[in-house]
């Protein structure tokens, strides 16, 4: 489900030594996804900001161009009703430019579109003014099912259903690139766009996003590239087409090589950027001859669904960039941040963002040693020694296609099958944690070192999660109630609380502040219980009926007490229960039971605090004491 990124919350530091440029022609970050679709000029300008000290310099910019679309299908004819049931709610449009899904969490009010509309004049002019070049968007062929009714004869399919959902989210409709009408809506709409936004002279778009195409042969995909990118051409003679390489990856069963070849090679060489979007742990380069020519862009893709949770790949990224540019007939022109959401792990962009202006591989050892001592300030061994922890084991996943990337038991609805497995000892992690909290007492003033004292405690409690957990099962198949009600018990009336107080001590991991700012985009009170419907269910249903729950999981103060403690809750007292009486688990009954909590959280209205609570370092310190001895018995 790759697709874009937002950012941190947390301070980046400056590096402290001089930067040699390397093979740097293109940095790129995509922004229009998650939290970032909730930000105002002021959390933008600080994002571009940071784009601009770190060398990005192709970013993303998405923002607003639903009104543009809107004005291009009011002026084909088609109605307000045919052209809101085409947009999805504001949480969603990431996945709605791509066409997955439609309709559901709108429909978008007119102020979103005017807001947003003169929120993109004030990135683009912030962006130009730094020197980057802006990617624009342009059209992939998704159209409304209105268009349908002004153009009974146009030459339009409807799609197999977005991940095997049975159109859940409304199946996309895509209109035959050969048809005459493919250019005149993608000319029409790109030469709106340029008016309004002005051009750097590359678009992007994605065709069939996790989508099947209605054919597998050669000369009908060859055809697609070549009337996306005439589209472009007609409005820029100057056009350049930037796309995501995900396609290859997610539906490897369709894309073989002569499909992908015919694609690529659609649109004139150089004339197209590949994003090889997930090149850390699948890169595409490697077995399409460095996409047949066409130039890409190494990227790091790091998190799926912008969840919580430590995790980093730093050999792979380390080495990976370097390698590429020496492959056979290299086209690689620069390297790219393409994450769902980066508001976590940011020693893994602060990384990938140097080694752009490298000439080889660092010492993973030093480099991680220096970064501690410029993220605090501090030259404490501790901190050294626990960095160095961190990246030999929770940051150097070298697990082909890890299965449980950040998908912790902590927030996974609850089952007798769940997966508990890591890919590094959780030793490693306890260990550092313990230097952490003995180094942190002179160090609290310091926002990043609470941010990080805050993420490893959590951390270390996700992990225990875990082993309570196995406890829990194991517990209800020997049929040892007592167990059973002590490792629950502990779960659910302590270790979460205490999880939940940590994360509100501090700004940064607040329910309250992403939901505030869903709020405070709207106008009006209905427009904000809609934004708020979209906010709660991104992060938990994901969907009307939980078609991808938990999959943008987030661990924050006020989601685990409200959320993921109510549902563990539930799952132990229904496993005491059918002990009690002696019937099985019926996981389908619980998931029936468990829906209900689900759905309450995503409407129940509760406001949540937005300013932090408690004394991080008493907690986290507490914290400690109570588990850490605990930890290191069973790891």
């Amino acid at each position: 489900m790759a697709q874009s990124s937002d950012t941190q919350h947390v301070c980046r530091p400056g590096l402290s030594h001089a930067k040699t440029m390397m093979f740097r022609y293109y940095q790129n970050v995509c922004t229009v996804s998650y939290s970032s679709v909730w930000w105002d000029w002021a959390r933008w300008e600080r994002e571009i900001d940071w784009m601009a000290l770190n060398g990005i310099n192709l970013p993303l910019a998405f923002t607003g161009q639903e009104a543009l679309w809107q004005e291009v299908y009011r002026a084909l004819g088609l109605n307000q009703t045919e052209i809101e049931e085409f947009f999805s709610g504001p949480a969603f449009l990431a996945w709605n430019r791509m066409g997955n899904m439609f309709e559901f969490g709108g429909p978008l009010p007119q102020s979103w579109h005017v807001k947003n509309l003169f929120l993109q004049f004030k990135i683009l002019e912030r962006m130009r003014s730094f020197g980057m070049l802006p990617v624009l968007p342009a059209f992939s062929g998704n159209i409304p099912r209105g268009i349908l009714r002004l153009y009974p004869n146009a030459s339009v399919t409807r799609l197999g259903p977005w991940a095997q959902f049975n159109c859940s989210f409304s199946c996309a409709y895509i209109l035959d690139p050969r048809d005459p009408l493919f250019l005149q809506i993608g000319s029409l709409y790109l030469s709106e766009v340029v008016k309004r936004f002005g051009t750097d002279h590359i678009y992007n778009t994605d065709t069939f996003n996790e989508m099947t195409p209605p054919s597998s042969e050669p000369e009908y995909l060859a055809a697609v590239s070549r009337s996306v990118f005439a589209s472009m051409t007609a409005v820029d003679p100057q056009a350049v087409w930037l796309m995501q390489g995900w396609l290859f990856f997610s539906s490897a069963w369709f894309w073989k090589p002569p499909q992908i070849k015919a694609l690529l090679q659609g649109v004139p060489i150089g004339r197209m950027i590949v994003l090889d979007l997930f090149a850390e742990t699948e890169p595409i380069f490697t077995y399409t001859e460095s996409f047949y020519g066409q130039p890409f862009i190494w990227c790091m893709l790091q998190n799926f669904g912008g969840n919580s949770g430590f995790f980093g790949q730093v050999e792979s990224i380390n080495s990976g960039p370097f390698q590429a540019l020496k492959f056979p007939n290299s086209t690689l022109v620069g390297l790219g941040l393409t994450p769902e959401g980066i508001e976590q792990n940011p020693v893994m962009y602060e990384l990938m963002t140097e080694l752009a202006w490298r000439k080889e591989p660092v010492n993973l050892s030093k480099w991680v040693s220096l970064y501690a001592m410029r993220r605090y300030g501090s030259t404490d061994e501790n901190l050294v020694a626990a960095w160095q922890l961190l990246f030999s084991s929770v940051y150097n996943c070298t697990v082909p296609h890890y299965k449980n990337h950040n998908h912790s038991p902590l927030v996974r609805r609850p089952s007798l099958k769940m997966n508990t497995e890591i890919w590094y000892n959780p030793a490693d992690l306890f260990n550092a944690w313990k230097l952490m909290i003995e180094a942190a007492p002179p160090l609290m003033a310091e926002e990043t070192f609470r941010y990080d004292l805050v993420d490893i405690t959590r951390e270390a409690l996700q992990v225990l999660t875990s082993a309570f957990y196995m406890d829990i099962a194991e517990s209800f198949r020997n049929k040892a109630l007592p167990e059973l009600l002590t490792a629950g018990g502990v779960l659910v009336h302590d270790l979460l609380p205490e999880l939940d107080r940590l994360l509100s001590s501090d700004g940064n991991f607040l329910l309250g502040t992403w939901l505030e700012r869903a709020r405070s985009s709207a106008l009006g009170e209905k427009e904000a219980q809609l934004y708020d419907m979209n906010a709660r269910n991104q992060i938990t249903l994901w969907g009307p009926s939980g078609e991808i729950v938990d999959y943008a999981s987030k661990e924050w103060g006020g989601l685990v007490e409200d959320y993921y403690a109510q549902r563990w809750g539930l799952f132990i007292t229904t496993l005491v229960e059918c002990l009690d009486s002696g019937r099985p688990f019926n996981q389908d009954a619980f998931k029936q039971e468990v829906f209900k909590i689900e759905q309450g959280f995503v409407y129940n209205g509760r406001k949540y605090p937005t300013k932090p609570s408690g004394d991080t370092y008493e907690i986290a310190r507490r914290i400690f004491l109570k588990y850490y001895p605990q930890a290191m018995k069973r790891f």
